[in-house]
């Protein structure tokens, strides 16, 4: 079952549209007449597909190595070192 509300109207009684929500219903809100949020069950949320999984996987590998942009790295203690107005030692 699907529900439209105002911000307003989610606003106001929040609990009761949740409640309906925690029992399947879809519940689209709106402002201004124009949808602007859609709420689900947490079970009804639509499966990946092994294409839009894969692409996760790929993104969440990524985002964990990092993208190497080039230059050395530089030691935490050597870049104290640098602020302290000291030498590094190498």
């Amino acid at each position: 079952m699907r529900e439209v509300v105002s911000i307003r109207e989610a606003n106001q009684h929040l609990s009761r549209y949740l409640e309906r929500v925690e029992q399947g219903a879809e519940l689209i809100i709106t402002r201004r007449g124009k949808a602007i949020a859609r709420v689900l069950p947490i079970e009804a949320q639509p499966h990946l597909s092994d294409t839009q999984r894969a692409a996760r996987e790929r993104l969440r590998k990524r985002m964990s190595d990092g993208y190497a942009l080039g230059g050395t790295r530089i030691d935490r203690e050597v870049l104290h070192e640098r602020d302290r107005g000291q030498e590094p030692d190498r």
